[in-house]
């Protein structure tokens, strides 16, 4: 193919010695050479201004020749716009199928634009929130729905957890909103409603259960073990051997009851903890006393470091709770003799707990279903120790009352962290 640059500086070369030709003939060599060049520049102009109409236009290039410069300029841009609509056409079809699959769901999902505007949304908006698509194209997402507490929850601006309400079209029906941005600018957001009245009504028959087999155990389990006790304290012979075992017992069994009931109310508790302000010193101090006493002749080291000037913003019973059961399980669970260190410190611009021994740590596989109810990673050695199994699912709850999460670090061997994070608005420096 040959090289349009050198076919260019060959046509101006000839356009030159031409004009030098002509005017020597004339004695005219400066005006002719410049006349030349005027020529040459006019017709490059003239092209340029041809490929402007055309891309301005938006009209496709015809490629001529390929032997001009200009024409290998028309193929290069000609094959881009090749690419540019087969690029389309890939787009279009994969934008076709996100529609077509989008428009399937059986869940509402719809885009909102930079200022809360309605972009688009599927068939399901229409039967689970009442928006036709495109009747309400552009319209305000919480104007169109006019629903309190999904205002609320729009403008508090934390949308990490889903929000569940009732649908404004049908009261009997229970929906789940998550809103998830997106793009560049993650200006635009991503909402998806789900109908989850069914598994709504089976958590709160099972929260129900629970609770009133609990409170119905309760009062039986206190008889039988008011009447060991009156065998216990008869020393009759028989049997004597077996009431203790029996009364033991009877107390785990007493004690897990308690938790359940503790769990039930607290899965059923969606409010937020009251906005008292806790001595987390001071109550550290007492759980402390009682982890020592606990640990008994086992003599665990139990260490303090606590920030007397750091409260925190929540309810005391509830942190009292998750304190102690993250303290006394690191009693419960570790060699006699480990170091236990409880921490309580300022972290950036919140406050952070953390429990800390020198034990056998936990297996990694172990970690991520701690909090599960009645999972244990040595069931026999739980039992022994008194515990109920529930213990850390209670401290999860709690912590996300109070917009906290547990997270847990050990490796075997040398020990396990349990720890947690406060936001800032929860911390109150006295």
């Amino acid at each position: 193919m040959p090289n349009p640059i050198r076919i260019e500086l060959t046509r101006l070369a000839v356009i030159l010695s031409t004009a030098l030709i002509v005017g020597i003939l004339s004695n005219q060599l400066i005006l002719m050479l410049l006349l030349g060049v005027i020529c040459f520049l006019c017709w490059h102009f003239i092209q340029l201004l041809k490929l402007h109409y055309r891309l301005k236009g938006n009209r496709s290039i015809l490629i001529n020749s390929t032997h001009t410069i200009w024409g290998h300029i028309y193929e290069q841009i000609r094959g881009l716009q090749i690419k540019s609509q087969k690029r389309k056409r890939r787009l279009s079809r994969y934008f076709s199928r996100f529609r077509e699959a989008a428009t399937a769901l059986p869940d509402a999902t719809i885009i909102l634009g930079q200022h809360g505007n309605i972009t688009w949304c599927n068939p399901a908006s229409h039967t689970l929130l009442g928006l036709e698509w495109p009747k309400i194209a552009g319209g305000d997402f919480t104007q169109l729905l006019q629903h309190p507490i999904l205002t609320d929850y729009l403008s508090h601006g934390d949308h990490s957890r889903p929000l569940e309400f009732s649908s404004h079209t049908d009261k009997t029906k229970v929906l789940s909103l998550l809103i998830t941005p997106f793009g560049k600018t993650q200006s635009q957001q991503l909402v998806v409603v789900r109908d989850i009245t069914r598994l709504y009504h089976l958590d709160h028959a099972r929260r129900d259960f629970i609770a009133n087999v609990s409170h119905e155990l309760r009062t039986p389990l206190t008889v039988i073990s008011g009447f060991l006790e009156t065998m216990e304290e008869m020393h009759t012979e028989s049997g004597s051997e077996f009431i203790p075992l029996m009364r033991q017992q009877a107390k785990r069994m007493d004690d897990t009851i308690s938790d359940l009931l503790v769990l039930s109310r607290l899965e059923m508790d969606d409010k937020e903890p009251a906005g008292e302000s806790v001595d987390i010193t001071a109550l550290l101090s007492t759980i402390k006393d009682e982890a020592t006493a606990l640990s008994g002749k086992a003599q665990h080291q139990i260490s303090l470091s606590s920030d007397p000037s750091l409260f925190l913003k929540g309810n005391k019973k509830e942190l009292q709770s998750a304190f102690s059961n993250l303290i006394f399980n690191a009693v419960r669970h570790t060699p006699n003799g480990a170091h236990i260190q409880i921490n309580w410190s300022t972290e950036g611009d919140g406050a952070r707990f953390s429990v800390t021994d020198t034990g056998e740590g936990i297996p990694a596989r172990h970690i991520p279903r701690l909090t599960e109810r009645f999972y244990r990673i040595d069931a026999a050695r739980s039992r022994d120790s008194g515990g109920t199994g529930l213990g850390l699912a209670i401290v999860k709850h709690i912590l996300q009352h109070h917009d906290s999460m547990l997270e847990i670090a050990s490796q075997e061997g040398k020990g396990s962290t349990f720890s947690c994070q406060f936001p800032a608005f929860r911390a109150v420096h006295q």
